[in-house]
This record gives structure tokens, sequence and C-alpha cells, in this order.
């Protein structure tokens, strides 16, 4: 069957399987889930071999270190992966939730029911782990899946895929619940961008590239996990060493991910009691640190930043800095480089604070806390399937409410309209 057939063939039984996923048993689909964690502990020498040829390759083309990082699995990893299909199915199902009720004038009542999307297409890059993620969530939330990972994890993914998908039948879910796109050819992505009539929604997840990629191809609405271009705000009235803290954390405590900080900004006022001790922890951590020339006048020896700078996620020790006139500059400076995903201000004053949520137009806003926290489990959603930096049905971290639909519901005893 030629790469087309492939992909329309599991996107129309992904369709079929939606139909009985969608009023499947909370315990049935829990149970799966169990079986599903079950299975990558009991292969994980098996899993770590076929991920050893995906590194083999990933070398010998000379991968990025970040996204190489992100390819390797090892025992701690699998494990974790496992704990969090165990973590999925312990979280309360949505599926069939009331969220509102209402009466009308006429008797009858009106509300709105959680049900699933339907068919789910994922599109990722390198991370291995997001083949078992995403298949878990969109099964919680009764929603068939098909999956298209990249090429660097193609053995990973396939392995992973198999074992989660002959577990599940074994468990009870339906034939074809989980579909995984065979091929690496990039020939696949464009065929499945154009499956309208079978996939309900698109979510990718993976670079700048990818995500543009998909959007301007796909005929599937689209939620995209966009880049991270994050900023911390240090207030005029922030209390200084909570400053240092949560900016330290912000950048140096994962760099590689897509909620750390990008660009520190400092409000002039306090940037020559501010910047010198914490620039020198970064350093200290092996951050780069490339600033404004105000920033270079209170720090000497400190690369100068260019207009790229500003705009530019590193996924690594390099931070952009700028020292700033006011919040209303910083706010600015924001909208014109950033992407929408989280942003921050440490500050002790309450009016700044709430001004800043309000104004700040990001998937999370953060008030004396780390963007690193912008995250599924962090917020108590459980687990995430992406961070949306859409404003369309979801935003922000998506947990099993953000994969399902709501429908009218009504209840009558005979009314009819005059």
């Amino acid at each position: 069957m030629d790469i087309k057939g492939h992909v329309s063939q599991q996107a129309q039984k992904a369709r079929e399987a939606s139909r009985h996923l969608a009023v499947l048993s909370s315990e049935i689909k829990n149970n799966a889930l169990r079986a599903m964690a079950d299975a990558l502990v009991s292969e994980e020498k098996s899993l770590i071999s076929e991920n050893q040829k995906d590194l083999e390759n990933a070398k010998s083309q000379g991968l990025a270190p970040a996204l190489f990082e992100r390819l390797t699995l090892n025992p701690k990893r699998i494990h974790d992966m496992a704990k969090g299909l165990l973590e999925v199915s312990a979280l309360p199902d949505p599926v069939g939730e009331v969220v509102r009720m209402w009466r009308r004038p006429n008797g009858m009542e009106v509300g709105k029911m959680r049900v699933p999307i339907g068919v789910i297409g994922i599109i990722y890059e390198s991370r291995p782990n997001v083949t078992a993620d995403a298949a878990s969530l969109c099964l919680k939330s009764g929603n068939a899946v098909v999956l298209r990972g990249g090429s660097e994890a193609i053995h990973s993914n396939r392995k992973i895929a198999e074992l989660l998908i002959q577990a599940g039948v074994q468990a009870g879910l339906p034939p074809d619940s989980i579909g995984f796109i065979q091929t690496p050819d990039r020939e696949a992505v464009l065929h499945l961008l154009k499956q309208d009539r079978t996939i309900d929604l698109i979510i990718p997840r993976g670079g700048e590239g990818l995500i543009q990629f998909v959007s301007e191809h796909s005929t599937i609405p689209v939620i995209k996990h966009d880049k991270g271009v994050c900023h911390t705000y240090i207030d005029e009235h922030a209390d200084i060493e909570m400053a240092k803290k949560i900016s330290f954390n912000a950048k140096v405590q994962r760099p590689a991910t897509c909620n750390a900080m990008e660009t520190l900004l400092v409000h002039e006022g306090v940037a020559s009691a501010f910047l010198p001790p914490m620039i020198s922890e970064f350093q200290k951590a092996g951050v780069e640190i490339r600033g404004c020339p105000k920033t270079q006048a209170i720090v000497a020896g400190i690369h100068q930043a260019t207009e790229e700078d500003w705009g530019t996620e590193y996924l690594s020790n390099i931070l952009a800095v700028k020292v700033v006139k006011d919040m209303d500059t910083a706010i600015t400076h924001m909208e014109t480089y950033g992407s929408h995903h989280s942003e921050a201000i440490v500050t002790q004053d309450y009016a700044r604070a709430m001004a800043f949520l309000r104004r700040v137009d990001a998937s999370a806003v953060f008030v004396n806390a780390s963007t690193r926290l912008s995250d599924g489990y962090q917020f108590g959603l459980g687990a995430e399937i992406g961070i949306s930096t859409t404003r369309i049905h979801a935003r922000g971290p998506m947990g099993l409410e953000e994969l399902t639909s709501l429908k009218f519901i009504v209840l009558g005893n005979g009314q009819v309209r005059g």
C-alpha cells in the first residue's frame, strides 16, 4: 500500500474506533491504561534497544544537543512514561459530565455535556514519551488518536505504539483506537493533514518549522503548541531575593524546555542592585548573558544583545537581559517579541500585579512564580498533551477537559415551539 493509502486507512479505522470509544466505560479505559503501563515496564530492555537505534542515527546526522536529550530513553524515563499512564487512569473521566443546567420558562431544562472531540491527529518530534502521553490522554477522554512521530525517533515510537496497542486491545479497547503512521516519510504528514473527513483536530508538538508547516498545509483545525519565548519582568517593587530565586529557576532548572525563560526584563529602578549578583549567579551556572547597552553599563564584560536575540527561543544556557523604564515598556516588549506562551512578573505591588494579569496576552501569566511551572502536572491537570498558544477552544496546558467538546442536552416533557 502506498503512503497516501496507509494514512487514509489509519484515519478511517480510527474514525470507526472513535464511535465505540465515545461510550466506553471509565473502568475499561482505566484498565487499559494500567495494562499499557505494565507493558512498558516489562519491555524496558527492548524499548532501550530500539531507542539506541534512533540515538545512533541521531549522532550520525548531528542532531542538536537539546533534541538529542529529548530523544533519549533510559529506565527512569520509561518508568516515568508508565507512571504517567497510571496517573491518567486515576484522573476523573470528563466524558459525560454535565457542566451546567438551567430551566427555561416553558419548563424544559437545557444543559451542556462533555463529549469526546472524536479523532485527534498528533504530529510530534523527538520525544518518544509523547507517544504514550498523547495516547493516554486521548483514550481517557474518549478520543481515538492517530500518531505520527518524527523520523529521528521512528524505532522508539514504533515500539511504544506497538506495546500500547497490544495491551489496549487485550484490555478491551476497540481495535484501532490508537493508529500509528509507520513510515518516516514526510509525505505522510501532508496526507494526514488532508484527512478532514475522518480526523477532527490536529495537535502538532515540535519546533517552529513543524508548527508552521502544519498550520500552512492542514485542512483540519489545528491547536498549536508554539515556541516559548518566555519573559520574567522584575518590577521596581520586587522582593529582590525572591526575584533572584524565581529568575534562576526559570532559566537554569531545565533550559531546553518551552517554558524556560529566554529574556529577563528588569525595571531601571532596581537594575543596579539586582543585576550584578543575579548575572554572577547565572554565569556560575554556565549561562551566557546577552544584554542591552544599559545592562552592559551595569555589568561589564557581557555580550551585547542583537535585535534577533529578543525574539529567539534559545532552548539552552543563553539569556537575553534588558533594562526597561517601567511595566508598560516591559509589556510592550513581551507583545513585540514574545510568543504568547508564559510571562511572569515579580512584584510586591498588588495593583500592579493585577494589572499585569489583565493586560498580558499569554496562555499563562504568573505573579511571583517561575514560568517553569507552566505545565499540566504543576497546574493540577494530572497530565497534558501540550501547551496551546492559540486562543480558540483551549489555551495553555491541555489536559483531559481540553480534549473534549460540549454538546447541548435538553430535558423536556412535551414542549413544542409555538
